[in-house]
Parts: C-alpha cells; sequence; structure tokens
C-alpha cells in the first residue's frame, strides 16, 4: 500500500532554486515510485466546503506575480481522472463532508511545483482537492481518514503546503538564510507530535505549540499535513527538513 505524504511546496521559484527541497523532491518521486492516479490536496485552493477538480487535462495555474518571466514557462498539463475524482467525492460525502465537483479548474502552484519537481513528465492523472483554512485540524484529519481506502487501490494522497508559513518574516536576504529560534521552536514541537501521533495535540497544535501563530498566521498552508496525516497508517516518518530564506520550512512526512 502507497502511504500518504506531506511536502512543503515553498516558493513557485522552487524549481530554479538551487536548495535541498529541491533536490529533495526530485528524489522522491523515484523513491515512492509511479502510483496509478495522484490526490492532491493544495493549500493554494482554500474554500468554504471540500471540491474536488474533474477535468480531462489540468491546466498549469501561475497563481502568482511578479516572478522572473521563466517562471510562467512552466506547464504542468498532467491528465485528470473522472474515476478518482468522483470515488473521492463519495468517500467524503460519506464521512458527512459535503463535497462538491469543479470542472474547470486546473493545479496550482501548491499542486504542479512539486509535482513537476517528483514526476516531470506529467504523465500520471492528477485530482486536486481543496482545503478549507478556516475548519482547523480536526477536520482535515476527519478529511484524511475517509480518504484511506484510495490507498489501497495505487492511489497517492498527498498534501502540499508549507510546515512553517509567514511570508512576512522570511529573510529575504537569501534562500539560504539561518533559520529564527522561534520557528526551530515550533517546527520540533510539531515533528514530536507528529511522530509520537498526540493526536489530541495536534488537533490543538494553535493553542499548544510555541510560536503557533507567527509560524502559521493564517492556517491554510498547515491544513494538507492533516490530511495526509488522517489519510495515512500508524507508521510515521519525516523524509525532509531544511528551511529556505531563513524560516520557510520545507519538512516533508510519510504516513504508512
Amino acid at each position: 500500500m502507497l502511504p500518504a505524504i506531506f511536502v512543503s511546496h515553498g516558493a513557485p521559484t522552487l524549481p530554479f532554486d538551487d536548495c535541498p527541497a529541491r533536490d529533495f523532491l526530485r528524489g522522491l518521486g523515484k523513491e515512492i515510485g509511479n502510483p496509478r492516479a495522484i490526490l492532491i490536496a493544495s493549500a493554494h485552493w482554500d474554500t468554504g466546503t471540500p471540491i474536488v477538480n474533474d477535468v480531462p487535462v489540468n491546466d498549469t495555474i501561475h497563481d502568482f506575480r511578479g516572478f522572473p518571466p521563466p517562471l510562467y514557462e512552466l506547464r504542468y498539463n498532467a491528465p485528470g481522472s473522472s474515476a478518482v475524482a468522483n470515488r473521492a467525492a463519495d468517500l467524503l460525502r460519506a464521512a458527512n463532508l459535503p463535497t462538491d465537483i469543479n470542472h474547470t479548474r486546473g493545479l496550482d502552484h501548491g499542486a504542479w511545483v512539486p509535482l513537476l519537481l517528483m514526476y516531470p513528465q506529467a504523465d500520471i492523472p492528477v485530482v486536486q482537492l481543496s482545503v478549507q483554512g478556516h475548519a482547523g485540524a480536526a477536520h482535515h484529519i476527519k478529511m484524511g481518514r475517509a480518504l484511506q481506502s484510495l490507498r489501497d487501490d495505487d492511489i497517492l494522497v498527498m498534501g502540499s503546503g508549507g510546515f512553517v508559513h509567514n511570508l512576512r518574516l522570511l529573510d529575504r536576504g537569501g534562500i539560504n538564510a539561518p533559520e529564527p529560534q522561534w520557528c526551530h521552536d515550533f517546527s520540533n514541537w510539531m515533528d514530536a507530535a507528529v511522530n509520537e501521533r498526540r493526536e489530541d495535540d495536534l488537533k490543538n497544535y494553535r493553542t499548544l505549540a510555541p510560536n503557533a501563530v507567527m509560524a502559521q498566521p493564517e492556517e491554510e498552508h498547515f491544513m494538507p499535513l492533516f490530511v495526509a496525516y488522517g489519510a495515512g497508517g500508524e507508521k510515521t516518518r519525516r523524509l525532509h527538513k531544511s528551511t529556505t530564506f531563513g524560516s520557510l520550512r520545507m519538512d516533508a512526512y510519510s504516513f504508512s
């Protein structure tokens, strides 16, 4: 059975950035192998209730501005999958999570940036799942649990967000700027809670983890972690840890 995984997608420029997180993602697809399809929850599709996309071919959404022109030339036009989209929606609805299907939206950079590095051929069907940044960790763990059975059918359930994500506190001095202590302390607490499966603590991380509001001033970039946690098994493994621009943590986890 495939694991469920969480990755931090970092800045949109990650495919061009010389940093450990880029190299890690380039090797991750080979480590996992090619799944039959991918269901990816992205922090950059934040909706009131869950939505999955169902399109023949995914457009590449460049949902950012002010970056170098070559970034806008990147494309990741992976096929979609009506079968996976409808099954995911049915599983979520069965868990009393009202879910809609969108027939026009493609992949935002939270989805295509890591997938471009992991599976550059763009030949694996991809379905994107929205998050609900206002709804908290427990809601997203429930979403993940509803989707667990997809893993039995060689479908990779994946969350893409940011382990620490506060754009106002980035160190613009360089991609390899040193990590501040507040970021280190939050990340260490979260890593222990995830590895020890302290689910009540995870659901209440906002009040329990040191510097939680500083690390995640808005929560949409953290919610994909909980989708992957819920969808996975009891074995947790941190696959990668690093930072870019000081405090943009790029940690990744496997739940098998």
